[in-house]
């Protein structure tokens, strides 16, 4: 049976546009791709923030870069230099133009709007259900689909973000707010985000962070605190939203397992979200040079990806002691920032670090909470909760 194409990428979002961005730049550009964007049923980001330390295949899209952030923590305010790191803000129109213009001179990539119904595996090719037709390729990169049945999540993030226009010009326009949790704590820990593109104009999201025993803030409930934020602690004179991004976040330290022969989960549906921070976009970039290498040397894109096993042990570890304590969340969060360097917590958030420096950080938080979760953890698997 002939395939149609040798890969069809199922979703046009954030993971979806990488690879094909990948697979474009790579000795795959004189192949067949079909990439389905369904707009309509796929709701997402209005932009992305993300930290690098490298030069990256879609810097083009970057609107906005920044060599420190703001932290409001536990009594404490401060202003974190990011070293050689950058914190850089990437909005899906801008995503969306620079992948399209990487695909102008690649006759045999075709983007198509439209929805992806089912994606079925085979031995020999895969098969994409597509507005009720059939397509075939050797290959399927599934970022739509849902991921096989599961226990529960490990924790959530739900958060509300709004792209807003203010009255007052009350940004620090080269500054974003990593976090701030001048917010109310009544309902479980949250935190608030900025991200400024100038002193009037910004993304601001609030982010409630709802370990495994409790249940998210409704969106009502979340869009009312960050009124409250924008009026009572920037009183910013009154405000217009030009757009909203609001979504929950299931978080699992373990990624979903699939034996699957000719389709490949990428993005969230890959358990691409990292569990202690919810950031993705690094993630994604990396598992696409995985991909694009895997296929160019392999011929599959199956080649072994880096265990990381000690990181997600850490991660489970964090999100055990949230779950026993939530109010963790901000003092650990103002110890890590303020008590370190950003390098080595950027760097372990990325999970490049060492055990060495793992240590150094760890010894920075309260002790108790966290060798109780680890004895936890431990003692029944890094994989398995507690009750």
């Amino acid at each position: 049976m002939t395939t149609e194409f040798d890969a069809v990428v199922a979703g046009g979002g954030l993971s979806g546009l990488s690879l094909v961005a990948h697979l474009a730049a790579s000795p795959w550009r004189d192949r067949s791709v079909l990439v389905v964007d369904d707009a309509e049923h796929q709701p997402g980001a209005v932009r992305w923030g993300s930290w690098t330390d490298r030069p990256g295949l879609l810097d083009a899209a970057v609107s906005r870069s920044y060599r420190q952030v703001r932290v409001h923590a536990a009594g404490s305010d401060g202003i974190v230099p990011l070293g050689r790191y950058r914190y850089r803000s990437v909005r899906r129109a801008d995503l969306c133009r620079v992948v399209h213009g990487m695909l102008v001179d690649r006759p045999g990539f075709v983007m198509r709007r439209g929805r992806v119904e089912a994606v079925v595996d085979g031995p020999d090719h895969a098969e994409v259900l597509l507005d009720g037709q059939r397509v075939e390729a050797r290959w399927a990169f599934d970022s739509v689909t849902p991921p096989p049945a599961g226990g529960e999540p490990d924790a959530r993030l739900a958060f509300t973000g709004w792209d807003v226009e203010c009255a007052r010009p009350v940004f620090d326009a080269d500054t974003p707010t990593l976090f701030d949790f001048r917010t109310p704590q009544a309902a479980g820990p949250a935190f608030v985000y900025v991200l400024p593109d100038d002193r009037r104009h910004a993304l601001v999201e609030i982010t409630a962070f709802v370990p495994h025993r409790l249940v998210p803030p409704s969106r009502t409930a979340r869009s009312e605190a960050l009124a409250e934020y924008l009026d009572t602690v920037l009183r910013c004179g009154g405000f217009r939203v030009a757009c909203e991004e609001s979504a929950v976040l299931p978080l699992h330290v373990q990624p979903p397992r699939e034996t699957r022969q000719r389709v490949r989960a990428i993005g969230a549906r890959a358990g691409l979200i990292k569990a202690s921070t919810g950031y993705a976009y690094e993630r994604i970039q990396r598992d696409c040079d995985r991909i694009t290498a895997s296929l160019t040397r392999c011929d599959h894109p199956f080649a072994a990806t880096p265990a990381h096993r000690r990181h997600r042990l850490l991660d489970a570890v964090m999100l055990d002691a949230l779950d026993h304590d939530p109010g963790l969340l901000e003092e650990m969060f103002a110890r890590l920032f303020l008590r370190n360097p950003a390098e080595r917590v950027l760097r372990f958030l990325d999970e490049d670090t060492g055990v060495g420096e793992e240590l150094r950080l760890i010894t920075s938080l309260p002790p108790a909470p966290y060798l109780r979760a680890a004895a936890g953890r431990i003692g029944h698997g890094a994989g398995r909760r507690d009750g």
